[in-house]
This record gives structure tokens, sequence and C-alpha cells, in this order.
């Protein structure tokens, strides 16, 4: 065998003459028997391998040595990896601390450093409203020692929106000045 340039195919690895099948990667060109995996030492079959500290690794040894572990059921992560919280996971073990479902692509809260959806951290987390004990996953009017939503701090006696700065208090209820 030759190369484009009329020369000899010679191996990367032990500098011989290269007849019959030649294996060629990175640039470079092997006897099939000498394309190794720098870590078992077997010969590296087909297209797929992974370059690791300027070796080469067949695909079982890499996983097992170099992919990342998924924090969610330890294995290694030989496909999409997430980053959250400081650790890698598959895309189906990063999922809600409530409802389980997947958390890929979508944001997240973090809670006592689990991942949640935005509905089972507001259902389990988020402050209530003084008002429809609902919880308030925005901004919240803090008065009378509670939180209110906006739409829920509203008049006692008229049900009006208490939006000035100033108010009445009866029954450790708001009351609009027009109502006090």
């Amino acid at each position: 065998m030759s190369t484009r340039d009329g020369g000899p195919a010679v191996c990367n690895s032990c500098n011989s003459v290269i007849q019959g099948r030649i294996v060629t990667a990175l640039n470079k060109k092997w006897h099939p028997e000498h394309f190794a995996c720098n870590t078992c030492r077997k010969p590296i079959d087909g297209a797929k391998f992974h370059q690791h500290d300027g070796g080469v690794h067949c695909v079982p040894c890499y996983a097992k040595n170099y992919s990342p572990r998924c924090h969610g059921c330890g294995d290694p992560i030989t496909d999409r990896v997430i980053q959250a919280l400081g650790v890698s996971w598959h895309s189906h073990h990063f999922v809600c601390g409530g409802c389980r479902k997947e958390l890929g692509g979508g944001g997240f809260m973090e809670q006592a450093g689990r991942p949640y959806c935005s509905s089972c951290y507001a259902d389990k987390f988020a402050a209530r409203c003084a008002g429809c004990g609902q919880p308030i996953v925005d901004k919240a009017i803090i008065a009378l020692d509670a939180k209110w939503h906006a739409k829920c701090f509203t008049c006692n006696k008229c049900r009006n929106p208490v939006t000035d700065s100033t108010f009445s208090v009866m029954d450790n209820k708001p009351l609009c000045t027009r109502c006090a």
C-alpha cells in the first residue's frame, strides 16, 4: 500500500510498512491490530473511539474510566449530560423532586439540594397569600405581618384593591381610606 504522495503507508505504532488493510485515524496510519485502546490494549474495531489525555480509548473503557457519572444512578453518562446543582445527570434522572417530571431543558428551582419544577416548588415552598391561601410566586405586598398577592390585598368592606400606602385596619384586615 502507498500513501497519496506515492510513498508506502507506515504504521504510526511500529513504523513498519503496512500491507493490506489500513486504519486511518487522527491523520495517521495504523495496522488494524496496532490501533488499540490505551486502557485495555485491545484493537479498536469500527469507527468509534474517544481521545483523552493524548491517548485513544475504546467506547467501553472511556465510559468506564472517563465519562461523568450520573448523580441519580451512579452509572457513566455516554450521551447527553445535564450539569446542574454542581453534578452531572442523565436527562431521564434529572427530575422534579415533587412530581418526578423530567426537567431536561427547562428551568427549575432548588430546595435543599433537590431540583423542583416551578409548580411543585410553589406548592411546597412558596409563601402563601394571607388573602387567598395560594402560593405567591411573583411580587408580594407585605402588610399586617403577612404576604399578599396584589389582587388579594383588598378593602374588607368594598373589596376594591388597597393601593394607597396608608390604610386602616379592622379585625387585622385592610380598609381603604374611603371605607375607614
